[in-house]
């Protein structure tokens, strides 16, 4: 009798459970709740910033933001703390400047702080704002961006040959000028705005 040959069976073996290290890196960077919750931040204020809500825009479970963050708390704290840091970073590249140039740069500081174009960093200007007038900790790091501000273009004006007194009240001039226009409707006011803004931006910095 004749013995047909035996096929072998290739076995092919189980993929390995994934390492901790690699289930790690699957999850969401902290940076990414945080951009999440800052876009939410200025179109629905602190109060839409909610775990559930912001893991369901993110395509995620809870437990992936809970990797991250202690609680909702520690969420907030970051995204206080990143747009202090943003704020901060933006200042001094606006108002950093060579010797001779100063009234050149509070010139360039009024036209981008001025402008209309953007509209998100506005938006969520605005929520940190509103959010400060409800909570101490929110309230005390939007304190200290303004002031950071406020000293960065008082050193532009005495370097402009400014007295320091002088100093203070232009700048504090030139931040209510920038932020009350971001409030205002005023495109119907003049035909040619632009020369209008040249025409305030001269008045606070001029001697």
């Amino acid at each position: 009798m004749e013995n047909k040959p035996v096929k072998s069976t290739i076995i092919t073996p189980l993929p390995k459970p994934r390492s901790r290290a690699a289930r790690v890196r699957t999850q969401l960077a902290p940076e990414h709740w945080v951009n999440t919750a800052t876009d939410v931040l200025a179109r629905e204020g602190v109060a839409g910033l909610r775990v559930e809500v912001l893991a369901k825009k993110c395509g995620v479970t809870k437990g992936s933001f809970y990797w991250h963050f202690k609680d909702r708390q520690a969420l907030l704290d970051a995204v206080l703390e990143q747009w202090k840091l943003g704020r901060i970073r933006d200042i001094e590249k606006t108002t950093s400047v060579t010797a001779g140039s100063e009234r050149d740069q509070l010139h360039y500081a009024i036209e981008l702080y001025g402008a209309s174009k953007n509209r998100k960093g506005m938006a969520i200007e605005l929520a940190i704002r509103d959010w400060a007038r409800h909570d101490v900790q929110a309230a005390a790091i939007v304190e200290a961006v303004d002031l950071y501000r406020l000293e960065c273009t008082r050193k532009l004006f005495v370097a402009a040959g400014m007295s320091d007194a002088e100093a203070k009240s232009r700048s504090l001039l030139l931040y209510a000028c920038v932020f009350g226009l971001s409030l205002m409707h005023y495109a119907q006011f003049d035909n040619d705005l632009a020369n209008l803004k040249q025409r305030i931006a001269e008045r606070i910095i001029s001697n």
